[in-house]
């Protein structure tokens, strides 16, 4: 495992407010909506979900080697997506590559820049837009602190700003849930399986990896949810009328500090799956992630959780920091999650 301590401790309570320290720079989790009410439920997404790093050195002057187009899925509406291709696609056989944003999207240098990586490894990487042309409010916080003799007005202004991107963040997230992030996601895959499908059956399957708000999207479509999926009594009264009730929608995935994941998220899963955790993170805590743990073992799913230390929410997405210690944390997830998808 990679610096694979587990996280020995993390909040209890859906609502509370917590800080890291982002080197050097303060990270400020915002409340969203909870998406699961039961106990242990983060409701938060953090800076690193909806701004991004600058670009490593030597990345920033490279043009997307990807390209985005739209594509009409069934659900009558235009989806963006980023496809990205390895070089000798397709004169040698690729594997297919969901790969879902934090919520700077599709647009985003940093996410492109990542899909790139994935087609430079052999995936044919398909990345669409999750959130319909509405990307995250930028909740990045301000860049210079209030200075010592900072008037009680300035005080205000600075209190008044941060809590309508607060506010700003919370009417996002209403806005992007499941009744219309799933939609989207299963009309895209219905279309690449049909546009590609070489690389489906190259790789018996689509391969998904996940990062902030995608992440809890892989783990959806690793438990065979779809927006349509009945539930309970209504599952009971389909199995009994001889209608199918669907399965995993991928082969394997990767998710990578996931937000807004809940009990019943971790307790679903059921194709192989990577989590790829921040020790100590709110956003994804401790309980969530030991019930995950249980559940995957219970059920005999092929797993592997690594935990990294003093790195912040976020710092697999491709990005450059001011620590080695987190650019070299950054290298090795990635290498992690292309040995995990290889292997399957």
């Amino acid at each position: 495992m990679a610096d694979s301590e587990l996280a020995s401790r993390a909040p209890e309570s859906d609502l509370q407010e917590e800080s890291l320290e982002d080197d050097k720079s303060p990270l400020t989790s915002r409340k969203t909506l909870s998406t699961d009410p039961q106990p242990g439920q983060p409701a938060q997404v953090s800076d690193h979900c909806t701004t991004d790093r600058p670009l490593p050195s030597g990345v920033a002057s490279e043009a997307p080697s990807g390209t985005l187009s739209k594509w009409s899925i069934d659900t009558g509406a235009e989806v963006e997506v980023y496809v990205s291709k390895p070089t000798d696609y397709p004169t040698t056989p690729a594997r297919l590559l969901l790969l879902l944003t934090n919520g700077t999207g599709v647009h985003s240098r940093n996410n492109q820049h990542q899909a790139d990586l994935f087609a430079r490894a052999g995936y044919l990487t398909i990345m669409p837009d999750l959130f319909a042309g509405d990307p995250a409010p930028n909740t990045k916080p301000e860049e210079t602190p209030l200075s010592s003799n900072a008037t009680w007005l300035d005080t205000v202004k600075l209190k008044v700003a941060e809590t309508a991107k607060s506010f700003s963040l919370d009417m996002w997230l209403a806005r992007h849930t499941e009744e219309t992030v799933l939609p989207t996601l299963q009309g895209v895959l219905k279309v690449a399986r049909e546009d590609y499908a070489d690389a489906v059956s190259h790789g018996d399957g689509v391969y998904a990896v996940g990062y902030c708000f995608g992440g809890r999207y892989v783990l959806l479509l690793a438990s065979g949810k779809t927006h349509d999926t009945p539930t309970g009594q209504q599952a009971q009264g389909k199995a009994e009328e001889g209608q199918m009730i669907t399965g995993p929608q991928i082969k394997a995935g990767v998710c990578a500090h996931g937000t807004l994941v809940g009990r019943k998220d971790v307790q679903n899963i059921k194709a192989p799956i990577q989590l790829v955790c921040v020790e100590d993170d709110p956003l994804f805590p401790e309980d969530v992630l030991d019930e995950g743990r249980k559940s995957l073992e219970e059920h005999k799913i092929d797993h592997q959780i690594e935990v990294y230390k003093d790195v912040p929410h976020g710092f697999a997405v491709v990005g450059e920091y001011e620590s080695q210690k987190i650019n070299d944390a950054q290298s090795k997830a990635f290498d992690g999650m292309l040995t995990w998808l290889n292997a399957h």
